[in-house]
C-alpha cells in the first residue's frame, strides 16, 4: 500500500483532512452536539445519551480528541470532555474558507 504523501500538501489542507476524518461518523457528530449543548460531559453521561457501548464511545472520543476538536480533563476516575475552543475556531475558519472559495455559476458540469 502506498503512502499518503501528506507532506506534499499544505498544513491547512492536512488539518482540514484531519477534521473531516474526525467528523466522518454520525456518532462523533452526536457526541459533538451533546458537548455543544451541555458545555461539558463525563464519558459516562455521553454513553447514557447514545445507543453505543462505553468502549465504542471512548473510541469516538479518542478520535475527536486526536483531531483536537475536544479536550478532556481527568476528575478522579472520570474524564470530563468539552469542546477545544481554539481548535474549534480554527476548524470552523478552515471549513468556511474552503466552502466560501466556491464561486457559483462556474460549474463545468
Amino acid at each position: 500500500m502506498g503512502t499518503a504523501k501528506t507532506e506534499d500538501f499544505t498544513i491547512k489542507d492536512n488539518r482540514i483532512a484531519v477534521y473531516a476524518k474526525a467528523l466522518a461518523h454520525p456518532a462523533r457528530i452526536a457526541i459533538l452536539q451533546l458537548l455543544l449543548k451541555k458545555k461539558a460531559c463525563i464519558c459516562g453521561d455521553i454513553v447514557d445519551e447514545l445507543p453505543l457501548s462505553q468502549s465504542t464511545v471512548s473510541q469516538h472520543l479518542k478520535e475527536l480528541k486526536e483531531a483536537g476538536l475536544i479536550k478532556g480533563d481527568v476528575e478522579g476516575t472520570k474524564v470530563c470532555y468539552c469542546i477545544n475552543e481554539e481548535e474549534w475556531d480554527k476548524a470552523s475558519h478552515y471549513f468556511q474558507s474552503l466552502f466560501n472559495s466556491y464561486m457559483k455559476g462556474n460549474s463545468c458540469c
